[in-house]
């Protein structure tokens, strides 16, 4: 999708702190951090949501989690990943994308 934020930031049209990058994954810094390291790993491939994603999609997403987790230190003391989908879970850009979020003791208000 040609005027997606997160297509466009895979495409390097738009900057972004990276931290990860594969043939199919890319992860980078939050620009509005709800932790000390929040990252968004998207595929690079658009897909809307959780819901419209082929099956292919999740063990390259879900590896890059634990890649980055170990790459930023946050991997043994733990770290949340949060997938929102659709209007009513908040998510504000319609591309799948998981919030990588950890680097100190995080709260049990959502879980």
């Amino acid at each position: 999708m040609s005027d997606c934020l997160f297509c466009r930031i895979a495409r390097k049209e738009i900057s972004a702190n990276v931290v990860y990058e594969d043939e199919s994954v890319l992860a980078f810094h939050d620009i509005n951090p709800q932790a000390p390291v929040h990252v968004v790993i998207i595929p690079k491939a658009h897909t809307d949501t959780m819901n419209t994603a082929a099956p292919e999609v999740y063990p390259s997403l879900f590896a890059a989690v634990s890649t980055v987790a170990e790459k930023l230190g946050i991997r043994e003391s733990g770290y949340r990943v949060v997938i929102n989908c659709g209007a009513n879970s908040g998510m504000m850009v319609s591309h799948l994308h998981l919030h990588l979020l950890g680097g100190k003791k995080l709260s049990n208000t959502l879980c």
